[in-house]
């Protein structure tokens, strides 16, 4: 199974520290997704639709769920002219900062819109139940600061100011 090294690419949804959640459920596992530059990744994009492409052959019935994906099929601003690669684990993945120190949860990094490296195990396919081809994270290293997707929370700016005299407006 090939090892893919993937550089400088932007996080998304990353569920690291925890397994991540849909509609409030557990999934089981540690993921994330990596938003791709198609120029910029070009090479990494090729060689994973090359293994993608291998894969696909040894299955029964086409994949229709792909960890590679054209950002341009999605809704989502960020991911426009890009292509994303979702990658997940059932054990937590190695994460490190910028000097391959580990990183905690509480470290606030890496989070959705940095930029960070990223080891992907190898990729997968299953016709278990509907067919997949998937990535697996091995780990995910921080590599740069980027603008936040969602810094979430108020800050004291998004409230007005009140004196004494305007508590009759409650």
């Amino acid at each position: 199974m090939a090892k893919f090294k993937v550089k400088n690419a932007r996080l998304s949804y990353p569920s690291l520290f925890q397994h991540g959640t849909y509609e409030g459920a557990s999934t089981g596992k540690h993921e994330c997704t990596f938003i791709l530059d198609k120029e910029e990744h070009a090479d990494i994009i090729e060689a994973l639709q090359s293994e993608i492409s291998k894969l696909q052959k040894t299955m029964k019935r086409k994949a229709k769920n792909i960890c590679l994906k054209d950002g341009d099929d999605d809704d989502k601003p960020e991911y426009a002219g890009k292509m994303t690669l979702k990658a997940a684990t059932k054990k937590r993945p190695l994460v490190i900062d910028r000097d391959r120190t580990p990183l905690i949860e509480a470290d606030d990094k890496p989070y959705a819109g940095c930029y960070v490296n990223a080891i992907i195990g190898g990729l997968w396919c299953s016709e278990k139940y509907s067919p997949t081809i998937g990535a697996n994270l091995d780990g995910v290293q921080f590599y740069a600061d980027g603008e936040p997707f969602s810094a979430g929370g108020a800050s004291a700016d998004d409230f007005d100011a009140f004196d004494d005299d305007d508590d009759e407006d409650f």
